[in-house]
């Protein structure tokens, strides 16, 4: 079966309305667009939208073929009774304007049972809304982090295609141990931990820049994308890309999406012609005895 193209997509801003980079992402034909709770400046939020105008985005996003994916809130943590509101304030404009997926952050000061058991009380409405759940790295956490938490929900036959991982290869970039070194830091994550979306931006090791794909380091060199492209493509990656950022001139974003698709367009022929064996990466990876992405 010939393998589709992943789709690439923009996110709001908290520093301008949402309509502005919504409106962008029709115009330029972009196949996916992430809605974040995130008020900030001007920004938005879930109760920004009534329920005519939430029907209005679902039919737009149709008629675009545009794939929707709502980030909860920063701060929201399902542990606790206020980021459990926002996260379900999440899912239910997830299931109004018909995304798919709600992203939150993972806060690793729990143990990995406690925030299981908090994932595993929202399956129901998740479930629900026929939205999955995903899981980001943020800056302080680490690939073992992800092990423990998905060792425990892979246990969970509830959870099993309902809850997976958001890489943000910006944040990986600056975990203190794959300090610019996104592409180990997938190489760390076990077999078991499904990557359902990505979150696309870079730095330069220092702080959380979200700059352009293809204006910070790999401006210079894109083997770093292509590499964890590589990798996430052989995890049996078919999510969403979102480019995490509202650059000045926002056409930026035109070119990176575009220049993102050759890239994953060589990748999946090139995984397409090697589908009768292992990657070569993953066979220098077992030969060094390091974990398998």
């Amino acid at each position: 079966m010939d393998q589709q193209p992943i789709r690439i997509g923009n996110q709001t801003a908290y520093h301008c309305p949402a309509c502005i980079p919504y409106e962008f992402a029709i115009r330029n034909a972009f196949d996916a667009f992430e809605w974040f709770s995130d008020k900030g400046q001007s920004g938005w939020c879930e109760d920004d939208m009534n329920q005519d105008k939430r029907y209005e985005i679902r039919r737009q996003g149709q008629a675009a073929d545009l794939h929707f994916s709502v980030h909860a809130p920063h701060a929201a943590d399902p542990t606790t009774t206020v980021g459990t509101a926002a996260i379900l304030r999440s899912i239910r404009f997830a299931e109004d304007v018909g995304a798919k997926i709600v992203n939150l952050h993972l806060f690793p000061a729990h143990s990995p049972e406690r925030f299981a058991d908090s994932l595993i009380a929202l399956l129901e409405p998740a479930q629900r809304a026929a939205v999955r759940l995903t899981i980001e790295n943020t800056p302080q956490t680490s690939p073992e982090d992800f092990n423990a938490l998905f060792g425990i929900l892979s246990g969970v036959s509830a959870a099993v295609g309902w809850v997976g991982m958001c890489l943000d290869m910006g944040h990986a970039n600056l975990f203190a141990g794959t300090r610019n070194d996104y592409v180990r830091f997938v190489d760390r994550l076990a077999e078991h931990v499904p990557v359902l979306h990505w979150h696309a931006h870079e730095n330069w090791g220092d702080r959380d820049s979200h700059l352009t794909l293809f204006t910070g380091p790999s401006a210079r060199d894109e083997r770093g994308v292509r590499e964890l492209a590589r990798r996430l493509l052989w995890k049996g990656f078919e999510g969403s890309v979102i480019l995490e950022q509202w650059p000045h001139p926002p056409e930026l974003l035109v070119e990176t999406r575009d220049r993102l698709h050759v890239v994953l367009g060589s990748l999946q022929a090139e995984q397409h012609s090697r589908s009768a064996r292992k990657p070569f990466w993953a066979e220098k990876a077992d030969a060094a005895g390091r974990p398998r992405g």
